[in-house]
């Protein structure tokens, strides 16, 4: 008698599984249309019935049917005080640049400091005690009130803004991460320690990966108040970007280019959370998909 012959593997057993991959990536994108395109639809249906001011409240349709004429008051240079030159498209995507590049590095800079103070107050006692108090004095004071000392301190232009994103994120992040290291699993320890891991391969290699995770997701939590004190830094302490054309456009009661600026401002932020959240997933590979906020 031959042996018995063994089972093959299906070829249609493949097939399957890359069908419900397909629909997974193809279900979030459908349903953040639907949810856009829902909002849309009741806020032209309360136009349409006459149940709000389009001079106050433009609809979709009417902010956007004059792009051409929005983007003149957009300006290409990134000067203090420059008169918009009405580039166009190519103005508003240098708009774009400036505020996106202040939000992502105040983030990083945040991120990253705030990571290795916490690490530092975590593992330094003396260094604990000095200074755990004065972080746990300075984290409550919202990040706009630090505005007029980053004035002070770095002047007018980009640093102030960048500045307040820092300040956004530094805090919660010392105090995440301090925390963090104080919930990793002593059986993590207790294996690293039999394997003969060293206090900085330990950290690099066992704790820093524990931590990561939840790090993520209070950066992903602060971002959009990132959003938020750029837009008001630009207003006041920068010159320029999106939130000087919405403060011009208040100045001019332009509802039209308030409404498309706030637009921009939408899906620059939905594209921002989209981007931290391929970021995460790729750096946190060994974190099983839907954990850790992914």
């Amino acid at each position: 008698m031959g042996a018995p012959a063994t089972d093959a593997p299906s070829p249609s057993a493949s097939p399957p599984r890359n069908w419900r991959k397909a629909q997974r990536h193809i279900a979030a994108p459908a349903w953040a249309a639907l949810s856009i395109g829902l909002f849309a639809a009741i806020w032209e249906a309360l136009w349409y019935f006459e149940k709000i001011n389009p001079l106050l409240l433009p609809p979709p349709h009417l902010f956007l049917q004059d792009i051409p004429g929005t983007l003149k008051f957009f300006d290409r240079s990134n000067r203090v005080g420059s008169v918009a030159s009405g580039g166009g498209a190519g103005a508003l995507a240098i708009t774009m640049f400036w505020t996106v590049f202040r939000v992502f590095t105040g983030l990083a800079l945040g991120f990253v400091s705030g990571v290795a103070v916490g690490a530092a107050l975590h593992y330094v006692r003396w260094l604990r005690n000095l200074l755990m108090p004065t972080v746990l004095l300075l984290a409550p004071i919202s990040p706009v009130a630090w505005l007029p000392v980053a004035i002070f301190v770095f002047g007018i232009g980009d640093v102030p803004a960048i500045f307040l994103v820092f300040i956004t994120v530094f805090f919660t992040i010392v105090l995440s991460t301090s925390a963090q290291i104080e919930s990793v699993p002593v059986n993590y320890i207790h294996v690293a320690r039999i394997m003969g891991a060293t206090q900085t391969q330990m950290f690099w290699r066992v704790i820093l990966p524990s931590i990561l995770p939840s790090l993520f997701m209070t950066l992903r939590l602060n971002l959009f108040g990132a959003w938020m004190v750029v837009l008001i830094a630009e207003t006041v302490g920068v010159g320029t970007g999106l939130g000087q054309i919405i403060s011009m456009a208040r100045a001019t009661f332009n509802a039209k280019l308030v409404f498309f600026t706030m637009a921009v401002i939408g899906a620059l932020g939905f594209l921002s959370d989209w981007g931290l959240r391929q970021i995460q997933r790729r750096m946190l590979w060994w974190v099983a998909p839907n954990r850790g906020g992914m």
